[in-house]
């Protein structure tokens, strides 16, 4: 059985130790906006109108600490944005905002940047490429590659 070629990824719902510190980033440097607060303990935010793609909660992890590595859990939430200005604009924000930046690839599909939110949380921000540019082998298979992506010619496209 396959998936419905309509169906994706509508939310990320996450738990995190300090919910203002966490809209703070997923507001103020990737630029969601707040929907819906309850109170000290949860938030959701999203992008054009849509309800929520991303939810923030307190319930069983205020104050915590993140995982460990080399444990399983989630490895990233991957943001996609409309075009290199938008992506630009977000990489601009946080590297103004001290945010470190854990790598930055050309998939050949995408470009890609990835950081970490303030609970260590792994998130990619990327821009995908027109589908006829993507990469294909000599049989017309997708071929995605990992190459270097030119962070300072992107910084230049920002707004």
């Amino acid at each position: 059985m396959t998936t419905a070629p309509t169906a994706r990824v509508g939310h990320v719902h996450l738990k995190v130790s300090d919910l203002d510190r966490a809209i703070a980033f997923y507001q103020d440097i990737l630029g969601f906006e707040v929907t819906q607060r309850m109170g000290t303990r949860a938030a959701f935010l999203g992008a054009g109108g849509y309800h929520h793609h991303v939810g923030l909660n307190t319930w069983e992890s205020a104050g915590a600490t993140p995982p460990p590595p080399g444990h399983t859990g989630l490895f990233h939430t991957a943001f996609l944005y409309p075009d290199r200005t938008a992506l630009a604009e977000v990489l601009r924000r946080a590297l103004n905002a001290g945010v470190t930046i854990d790598g930055a690839s050309d998939h050949g599909v995408s470009e890609a940047i990835y950081l970490r939110d303030p609970d260590q949380n792994g998130v990619e921000i990327y821009v995908d490429r027109d589908r006829a540019d993507w990469p294909r082998d000599a049989h017309g298979e997708l071929a995605m590659v990992t190459k270097a992506l030119d962070l300072d010619a992107l910084l230049q496209e920002a707004a």
